[in-house]
């Protein structure tokens, strides 16, 4: 599966960037206009199948989803982010100072109308479903608005541009990609050379142990596939996922499998509107369920919602894994 790619064009051009910067803070990383280089190499992606041309780095960004409002956040970019939304949970406490200083725009997707009141020149979404009609509008008409778009890779689902499987290396294409975009390549560098330091120091349990990484669902459960993030989290944290042979990034899937697999451990995605306890209630709950190992024992793991889909925090999610692993004995 090719990878999203990134062109850089032939000609250079000397740009300045936005003078205004906001107050960098002991939580939140320096701000890009700071310590940006003053020149700026246009690039032209092709992002999901759209090609977006970027001339000069962006200055009004909205970001929808906790993802990409993360990945911003953890480049040093919030001086040109003018709003967030669709948050998928508290963002992690060293960016907790600059995220705050962001409006949020929405607790969902945004309507056309709120986005273009803000008057943004960029929008990065999570999610290809965020740029519909119902949405901030289709892709399309909003570069004819001249706003860019820009959709995390990750979740592209056209032919020859979902990833198959994703992979960490896939995750660290993005970071690249979108600090290219606002100019801030060395800062690309140093977030993938943290991340792969985290990956290096996580430790695998030393006999195999298999999983069930339960999204969401009470009738039937939503449940980590075969080649997505969970897949990719899980196969790092040295688990072996019951659903791997599925194709699919997430997947809906019968109890009665469960219970046949009967899992060693089980991942619960904690969010807010479907907390792990209120998993672990549905699990012992069910005389099926409550028989399995992992809950008669105990067994879980936990996961944040937005760091359960990929980005800059899957990296953290191994490491954490792990560590709840070795806790379990």
């Amino acid at each position: 599966m090719p990878r999203t790619r990134l062109v850089v064009l032939a000609t250079t051009a000397a740009l300045a960037l936005a003078a205004c910067s906001a107050q960098s803070t002991p939580d939140a990383p320096a701000t890009p206009t700071a310590s940006a280089s003053a020149t700026f190499t246009p690039v032209t992606v092709d992002n999901c199948g759209t090609e977006v041309t970027i001339d000069a780095p962006p200055t009004k960004v909205v970001t929808i989803k906790s993802t990409a409002t993360e990945l911003l956040l953890a480049l040093g970019l919030q001086d040109v982010m003018i709003g967030t939304a669709f948050a998928d949970g508290p963002v992690p406490p060293d960016y907790a100072a600059a995220y705050d200083a962001i409006p949020v725009v929405s607790d969902k997707v945004p309507g056309q109308e709120a986005l273009l009141a803000l008057g943004p020149d960029f929008v990065y979404g999570g999610w290809e479903s965020n740029f519909s009609a119902d949405g901030v509008g289709e892709r399309t008409a909003l570069h004819d608005l001249g706003i860019g778009t820009y959709v995390s890779p990750a979740a592209c689902k056209e032919e020859g541009y979902m990833p198959d499987p994703l992979t960490f290396d896939e995750v660290a294409d993005e970071i690249r990609e979108v600090a290219a975009i606002f100019g801030v390549p060395e800062r690309a560098e140093e977030l993938i050379a943290e991340q792969e330091a985290t990956l290096d120091g996580s430790a695998k349990p030393a006999e195999e142990t298999t999983a069930l990484w339960y999204s969401s669902g009470s009738d039937t459960p939503y449940v980590g596939a075969g080649i997505g993030a969970p897949q990719m989290i899980m196969d790092a944290a040295g688990l072996t996922n019951i659903f791997a042979d599925v194709h699919d990034t997430w997947t809906s899937a019968g109890w009665e499998q469960v219970v046949a697999a009967d899992p060693d451990v089980i991942v619960l995605v904690d969010a807010a509107w479907n907390t792990a306890e209120k998993k672990i209630g549905l699990l012992e709950a069910n005389p099926a369920t409550s028989q399995l190992t992992a809950v008669r024992e105990h067994r879980y793991l936990t996961v944040p919602f937005a760091a359960g889909e990929a980005g800059v925090r899957n990296a953290e999610a191994v490491a954490s894994l792990d560590e709840q692993l070795a806790e379990l004995g």
